[in-house]
Parts: structure tokens; sequence; C-alpha cells
């Protein structure tokens, strides 16, 4: 009985569907514009976001050059985000913030705009150049509009995808530590810290230099292990002057001590060796 029942409750959800396309089409081929363009408000009202579109598509070109068109504009572009369609949306917004620098809906499209690369962004684990375009338009939009109301959420969104760029290059620099390119993980945590040096990563970046360097000198053939070893400590230093209480302070200690211990011996017998 159950199922009988979902069978049924979706075939007439099939059919009210199908009812709604053919009045919209209908309406479509038979309205005036202005018929049109109220049915599209009453739907766009009732957040019936695709119909609404499909209604000021169609009547979109009717009313160019007259003083309807930036709200035609506006709207559909804004019941395309609505419909999560983000990349269609972004390119209405952009095309209307070009078009109508002058319309009281500027400002709404320009942070709508902004906000569709924002919820494109991906993932950290993912390419960040979504990201990268948002943040631009973010801080576009807080340039224009620093008196806006919605600023402080605009500010927490910059944050966030500021974090989101973080964490990739730490990803990005992280793999190759991973996989023992000690050599090119330092240069690439470097990079990191020189790029964010604000990172949320900085402590972890600075870490991962130290245990990187020493690894890359331990297994180094012996007339490199000496620079190697003293670019370690300097890089040791470094870290502890910054995080002196530290999670990684034993480990980073331990393996200075060890550097020490290599640089001892190994002036050593350079010494014996000139006797």
């Amino acid at each position: 009985m159950k199922r009988y029942l979902s069978y049924l409750l979706a075939a007439v959800t099939a059919l009210v569907a199908l009812s709604c396309c053919a009045g919209v089409s209908t309406l479509l081929k038979e309205g005036k514009p202005d018929e049109i363009y109220a049915k599209a408000l009453e739907f766009y009202r009732k957040e019936k976001w695709n119909r609404a579109s499909t209604l000021f598509e169609g009547v979109q070109r009717t009313y160019l050059g007259t003083s309807r068109e930036d709200s035609i504009t506006f709207y559909n572009a804004h019941c395309k985000f609505k419909s999560h369609d983000y990349e269609t949306a972004s390119m209405l917004f952009d095309e209307f913030r070009r078009r109508f620098g002058r319309s009281a809906f500027i400002e709404d499209a320009e942070g709508m705009y902004a906000l569709c690369f924002y919820r494109m962004s991906p993932s950290a684990e993912r390419d960040q150049t979504t990201t990268g375009k948002a943040i631009i338009a973010v801080n576009e939009f807080m340039s224009r509009y620093p008196e806006s109301e919605r600023i402080e959420a605009f500010r927490a969104i910059n944050e966030e995808l500021t974090r989101r760029l973080h964490k990739k290059t730490y990803l990005n620099a992280y793999t190759y530590y991973k996989i023992g390119r000690y050599k090119s993980a330092i240069v690439a945590l470097k990079n990191a810290l020189r790029t964010y040096p604000e990172s949320d990563y900085r402590e972890e970046l600075m870490y991962l230099i130290v245990d990187a360097g020493y690894r890359l000198a331990s297994n180094s053939i012996a007339s490199k292990q000496t620079d190697r070893y003293l670019a370690m400590l300097d890089a040791s230093l470094s870290f502890c002057e910054e995080f002196p209480e530290s999670k990684h302070r034993k480990e980073v200690d331990r393996m200075a001590a060890a550097a020490r211990d290599y640089l001892d011996r190994n002036k050593q017998t350079e010494e014996n060796n000139m006797q």
C-alpha cells in the first residue's frame, strides 16, 4: 500500500510539473509581454526559480532599451543563482554590472557576482583557481561598498577563502615531503611561508622545513652534509624562537642535537686529518 501511494504521489507530482510547463509554454506563445512579465514576477516571489527564469528569458528581448531591461536581467540572474547554476549566474551578473552601472540593483548584482564564485570555490584539495577569482570579486565588492550592510559577512567569506588557499599551499608542499622529495619540499614550504606569512599552518610549515632539512642532510653524500645540516640548524633556531612552546619542540631539539653532533664529529675528523 505504501509503495502504491508513493507511486501515485510521484505520478501526481509529474502531472503537476507537466501542467505547469505546459502553462508556461502556452503563456510564452500566446501571452502578451506584460502578462508574461507579471507571471514571471509571480513565480519569482513564490521562489519558483526555473519557471520564473524561463519567462524572464522569454520576454527579455521585448523590453530591450526600456526601464524594465535591468530588472529582468537581474531577476533572471538571481533565478539562476537560486537554482544553483552559479556559472551561468556569474556570467549574467557580470554582464549586468557592466551594462547597468547606475541601476538600483547594482550593489546586489556585484555582491551576488562575488557569491557565485564563493559557491563554486572547491575544497582545498582541488585546484583553487576559482577561489582566487572569488577573493578578487569579494575584495572588489568590499572596496566599492564599504558601508554595505553585508560587509561583515563578506569579510568572513574573505577570511574563509584565504584560509582555503593557506591549506592548499600547505598540502602542495606537504605532498613533496610525504613522497620523500625533501629538497623540493623545502623550496615549496618556504614559498608557502613567503606567499602567506600569516598562514594558519605557519607553525607546521616551519617545522616541516626543519624536518625535511634534517632528512635531506642525513641522506646526502658526505660533501653536502655539512652545508645542509647548517641550513637545518638555522631553520631550527628560527622555529624555536617563534614557537618555543610548540608540540614539535622536543623533536626539533633532538634533530638539532643530532646535527650538532655530526658537525662536531666531522670537524674533529677534519682536524685530525690535518695533523
